[in-house]
């Protein structure tokens, strides 16, 4: 059984005694660690407990398919809930799951599997997605629906408070992994000190020097129309394990802002003004090339540029092609449109 949004939210708080096995999968690493680590924890403090955790791992279960049903009806030595762990799977352990599900057996043994980005086609996802004694967690990309509520939720928990501003020129700079996002913040509290209301001035003096850096630089220079910068830097960023997804998100966020921008030039503001306006505010060492990009893309244009972001992730999610190269070549086409903007250059007499 598949669970989303609110189900799996509630899943995690009070999981179903009857579900046999959980399978965790998904881009997001850090958050499918982090929700296999709540599950265990809600078994067994002590994860290190060798009569009561048993860890494998996908190779394991492909020489030997029935270890797992074996291991779920083992009997821990001097009782207790046991706890199976099943590291880094994939469809290899496609056999010994089904023995496992289809296994006659009464026991108690909470059975975890952490996987990858398994995709639709993967037979353990729609194994775990059909039966009914077992519940499959899909881990995706915090996103603007849901990172301002993590970005929240984590400072608050260090006894922080953040400003409007604050909470989105984080969300424009966390989001691809949920280990990473929970990093970051935990560094922003510490570089707090006796401070309590989080500010954007903050946050670009934090999160600034961060990877996300990098992903700025990918969709300044797309946006700029400069392909050089982008080849490189988009190559860099990939290979780092960003997720083109999230990549292609914050892509879509820039030209957010510069579709605002362009609305207040339409209503009188000259490009300067449109850029303070903005909140918030643009960081200063981007504002040139900011200002610069406003008078390559025309609100026209604009529109078209969301189009080509809006295709790039139904096509990373639904085509099955590389979704690295799917974002590669809509990039590329927003960097073919800026330089087809720009001024031509007057040629020296």
């Amino acid at each position: 059984m598949k669970l989303k949004g609110a189900k799996i939210e509630a899943f995690l708080r009070s999981p179903d005694p009857s579900t046999r096995a959980i399978l965790i999968f998904g881009p997001d690493e850090g958050l499918v660690q982090e929700r296999a680590m709540h599950l265990c924890k809600g078994v067994l403090q002590d994860l290190n407990d060798p009569f009561r955790v048993a860890e494998l791992f996908a190779t394991d279960l492909k020489n030997d398919p029935a270890r797992l049903a074996d291991e779920a009806q083992s009997i821990s030595f001097g009782g207790g809930q046991r706890l199976v762990r099943v590291r880094q799977a994939s469809d290899l352990c496609v056999l010994a799951c089904e023995g496992l599900l289809h296994a006659d057996v009464v026991t108690d043994t909470v059975v975890i599997i952490d996987a990858g980005d398994l995709n639709p086609r993967s037979k353990l996802r729609k194994l775990f997605e059909t039966a009914k004694n077992a519940v499959c967690l899909p881990c995706y990309s915090d996103d603007a629906r849901t990172l301002p509520n993590i970005i929240k939720e984590t400072l608050t928990s260090h006894g922080l408070t953040a400003d409007r501003d604050a909470v989105f020129l984080l969300a424009q700079h966390l989001g691809a992994d949920r280990s990473v996002t929970r990093g970051e913040l935990h560094k922003l509290a510490l570089y707090m000190g006796d401070d309590k209301q989080v500010t954007s001035t903050h946050v670009q003096a934090v999160i600034g020097d961060t990877a996300a850096n990098n992903v700025d630089d990918v969709i300044y220079a797309a946006a700029s129309g400069n392909f050089a910068l982008l080849d490189s830097t988009l190559s860099r960023v990939l290979a780092d394990g960003t997720n083109p997804v999230q990549l292609v998100r914050a892509c879509q966020r820039h030209f957010h802002r510069l579709s605002l921008a362009r609305g207040e030039i339409t209503r009188g503001l000259n490009v300067g003004e449109a850029v303070k306006a903005l909140r918030p505010p643009v960081m200063f060492m981007r504002a040139d090339a900011f200002k610069a990009q406003l008078n390559v893309w025309s609100s026209q244009k604009l529109v078209r540029a969301f189009e080509v972001l809006t295709q790039c992730e139904i096509d990373c999610k639904t085509t099955g092609l590389p979704a690295a190269a799917v974002t590669g070549r809509a990039f590329l086409a927003l960097a073919q449109a800026a330089q087809s903007g720009r001024p031509a250059r007057r040629r020296s007499a």
